[in-house]
């Protein structure tokens, strides 16, 4: 791994293990630390009074306002809001030429299971509900942004409603169990560790079964998902679990392709001016999206 990634790595690492105290300042801490790598973009973000749930438009000057991405942020479902992944938000308007839709869903421990994915999903409804064809809307996510936007596509799907244009996967969470014993993966070099995934897992399930497929969506029928981006780091602790999640949906014929990015970690995405592969990503999002 070079030198630049294994600083940032560790400036990384210090932020997050300073996690204590106040909630209101840890989340306020947790979204200024994302937005200090901001790209400085042009963005215009604006509140969607009408929406079911408290939601965020941000567009850039190439938006189309036709096409959209209903986005799902990270934050280990306990913090985390639009504000502090803005910038990954129009980086994606940019690279795509879609409208963003970035959804503040409710979190844990406040709301447990399944009060995020029923957000989710009330969110997607209200898009179509609002005149958007289910063929011009994406659903993205980033970390467990990412496993919700799995577990909305599974339940959309359950539903009977058309599914949209293609789902794009920022290190998803894919499977609540971590079945893995990361800590003996030779070549893991991330900033989330297990303890902090079984934290995360203890906050959201509380109690309730990780096998259930709206939580883990590596347990659901994926036969009929739409086309899929996932997007990983070779460093990262989640990536046998996503090399898993890729093998069962290509087995039941769902178009997958899985980037493993080269000595990236979880979530690289968001730390665009320290990473030349935080560019490359949405370009490539860009390029998967219009391709289709």
């Amino acid at each position: 791994m070079n030198e630049n990634v294994d600083d940032l790595l560790k400036v990384i690492k210090n932020q997050f293990n300073q996690e204590k105290g106040d909630i209101e300042k840890v989340q306020r801490d947790f979204d200024e630390f994302y937005l200090s790598f901001s790209s400085k973009g042009p963005l215009k973000i604006t509140g969607e009074p009408d929406a079911p749930v408290p939601s965020y438009w941000i567009v850039t000057p190439q938006s189309s306002y036709k096409k959209v991405i209903l986005f799902f942020h990270g934050g280990g479902i306990n913090l985390g809001s639009t504000h502090g992944h803005q910038d990954l938000c129009q980086r994606l308007s940019r690279y795509t030429g879609f409208s963003v839709f970035s959804v503040d869903y409710s979190l844990a421990p406040e709301h447990p299971f399944p009060a995020a994915v029923e957000d989710c999903i009330l969110s997607y409804l209200w898009l179509r509900d609002e005149g958007f064809q289910a063929s011009e809307l994406v659903v993205a996510g980033i970390s467990v942004g990412g496993n919700l936007a799995l577990s909305t596509l599974l339940a959309l799907k359950k539903m009977g409603e058309t599914l949209p244009l293609c789902g794009v996967c920022m290190s998803p969470v894919v499977d609540f169990k971590f079945p893995v014993v990361y800590n003996h993966l030779k070549d893991v070099n991330d900033w989330i560790t297990y303890k902090r995934l079984e934290k995360i897992r203890e906050l959201y399930l509380q109690g309730k079964p990780p096998s259930n497929p709206l939580i883990s969506p590596i347990y659901g029928d994926l036969e009929g998902l739409p086309p899929l981006l996932i997007q990983a780091g070779s460093r990262e602790l989640l990536l046998c679990d996503i090399n898993r999640f890729r093998d069962l949906a290509v087995k039941k014929d769902v178009k997958v392709s899985l980037e493993v990015w080269q000595d990236m970690f979880h979530s690289w995405q968001l730390f665009y001016s320290h990473l030349p592969e935080g560019e490359g990503s949405m370009r490539s999002v860009g390029e998967f999206v219009n391709g289709l």
